[in-house]
This record gives C-alpha cells, structure tokens and sequence, in this order.
C-alpha cells in the first residue's frame, strides 16, 4: 500500500510530456492512448513502458456527492483506495469536479509493458520522436513513478478532465442543457 507521501510524490513527479491533440468528447465516448515512463527503482540504465488505454465516457450533467463510480477493472485491491485518496486531495484543493460527471474506465488488462535498457533522457527523446513522427491524435507520453504507476495515469486522465470541462460546458450550454 502507498502512504500518502508516496501517492503526494507521484502526484509531483508526473509530469505528461505530450498531451492528446484532443480532448474529452461532450456527446460520445474518447479513447486515449498512454505510454509511461518510469525508471526502475533501485536500477540504473532500465527503463519501464507501459501502453495502454484509457477511455473517457461522455461527461453526464450531475452534481455528484462522489466519484466512486469510476471503473477500475484489473488494478488490484489497493487502486480504488488511491483513487478515493487522489479524488480527496483535489477536493481539499478546492478543485471543483462536481459540475459535470465523467466517467472513466481504466483497463489493466490492456496495459503492455516492456524493459529497455538505457537512459531516461535517451528513452524519452526516442518516444516523442516516435510519437511525433506517427502523429496519433489520441496518444499522450506520460513520464511518471514506477511502484505507484497507476496514480500517472490517474493524473493524467484529471488533467484531461480539467482541459475538457470548459469546452464541455461551452458544448452544452450552447444546447440549451445547462
């Protein structure tokens, strides 16, 4: 299980080195794609990727009490609790995710990884190149904690969220919904 430090340290550290072209969807679902970048604790010179998906559902117009209703199949015992612990710290700064509700869903079972052997520096430049050179709309490079993985992409996907809400309430205002 993270401490709080640990989950606070990651919050830190995670940095997205190349966000999505695009954003949250107002009126359908969006699929992300995510590659992550931690240097193996303890080691020097290895380097972890792991790809994988995430999927925003289209925001719903509530002001819920809760976020608990985000899907998180195949993470383990311990990702709801630093979900819950990640949803109680922007709450405590003041962070305002109560107007529109999104959904997510975090599939573990899709998340690939692999061991390379070099420098971050070198691993990172490599990554972007790539990820540039292709041009996936839908990617996003996320540099993040190995141990507390899960807490980068759950950084990320808040991030997205905070991007999104304005264009989805402009979205839904101009509808006449709010």
């Amino acid at each position: 299980m993270h401490s709080p430090d640990n989950i606070q340290y990651a919050l830190e550290t995670t940095r997205v080195l190349l966000e999505p072209d695009r954003r949250i969807d107002t009126f359908g679902d969006t699929r992300f794609e995510f590659l992550l970048l931690s240097e193996l604790m303890d080691r020097t010179g290895e380097i972890r990727l792991r790809t994988g998906e995430v999927e925003a559902m289209r925001p719903r117009i509530l002001r819920p009490d809760s976020m608990q209703e985000i899907e998180l199949e195949g993470f383990g015992d311990k990702a709801r609790e630093r979900m819950d612990a990640l949803i109680e710290k922007l709450k405590a700064e003041g962070k305002d995710l109560a107007f529109l509700r999104y959904g997510f869903r975090f599939r573990s079972g899709k998340v690939h990884e692999e061991i390379v052997h070099d420098s971050l520096d070198a691993v990172r430049d490599r990554v972007l190149e790539e990820a540039r050179r292709v041009g996936n709309p839908a990617k996003a490079i996320i540099e993040g904690v190995d141990d507390a993985w899960e807490v980068s992409v759950f950084k990320f996907a808040f991030e997205m969220i905070r991007q999104s809400w304005p264009i989805n309430r402009f979205d839904l205002h101009r509808r006449g919904l709010l």
